[in-house]
């Protein structure tokens, strides 16, 4: 994710979701300053955790979903690059698109958003709000566990796509929908098991109490007998 960031290039580089560190870390050894860092972290421990690792960074607690408003503080400083390590397959397909316009609304036309995923497709729509979108995918890391991939993502040239580019957009247009259809199926499944968990527990617990009632009647049959 670092290595996608030119330290040379004037800017900004926002980097979302630090959590505790790691990306941050990578970012400094590249060699970007930690005076032209900003962290947009939601959660205030990690806050606190990032402030003591990263002294001379600049933190702040705010949505990186809402990220026009999170980051009003920097208007009119230029942004080359943002860098976001936020759970995107979690959150619906429009929420993303709204991110990525925002990010590219705020950054310099040459700048670059990478996302990384655990995902097989690109976590990020081609054309969002009239802006058609390049996207570049590293190799799988497979030493990662689940296995990750880096997406690059740039505003692309005005140029007609290539033939084999326009075939690779309708593949990854089928695999998109291949993956809303298992995404989908999986909510369906966990669904229905948490249905039939919630029926057999119910069920379980008739029965205890039909067993409790058996056996209190078995109690007071045998006092009967033995008056």
């Amino acid at each position: 994710m670092a290595q996608a960031v030119d330290p040379r290039q004037p800017g900004l580089v926002i980097e979302l979701g630090p959590g505790t560190g790691p990306v941050t870390k990578a970012l400094i050894e590249r060699g970007v300053p930690p005076d032209r860092l900003v962290l947009v972290e939601y959660d205030g421990a990690f806050c606190r955790l990032l402030a003591q690792r990263f002294p001379g960074v600049r933190l702040i607690q705010g949505d990186a979903y809402r990220l026009s408003e999170t980051l009003a503080q920097l208007s009119g400083q230029p942004i080359k690059a943002i860098v976001s390590s936020l759970p995107l397959l979690n959150q619906p397909s429009p929420r993303r698109s709204e991110l990525l316009a925002d990010a590219f609304s705020m950054m310099d036309p040459r700048g670059v958003f990478v996302q990384f995923t655990y995902g097989v497709v690109s976590p990020m729509p081609r054309k969002i709000s009239g802006l058609r979108v390049s996207a570049e995918a590293g190799a799988p890391v497979w030493l990662n566990l689940p296995p990750a991939r880096v997406w690059i993502y740039r505003l692309a040239s005005s140029g007609g796509a290539s033939p084999k580019r326009r075939f690779l957009r309708r593949a990854e247009r089928a695999a998109n929908e291949w993956t809303k259809r298992a995404e989908a199926a999986a909510r369906a499944l966990k669904e229905g098991q948490a249905r039939l968990g919630a029926e057999a527990r119910a069920c379980a617990k008739d029965m205890i109490e039909e067993a409790r009632r058996s056996k209190a009647l078995t109690r007071l049959r045998d006092r009967m007998t033995r008056n």
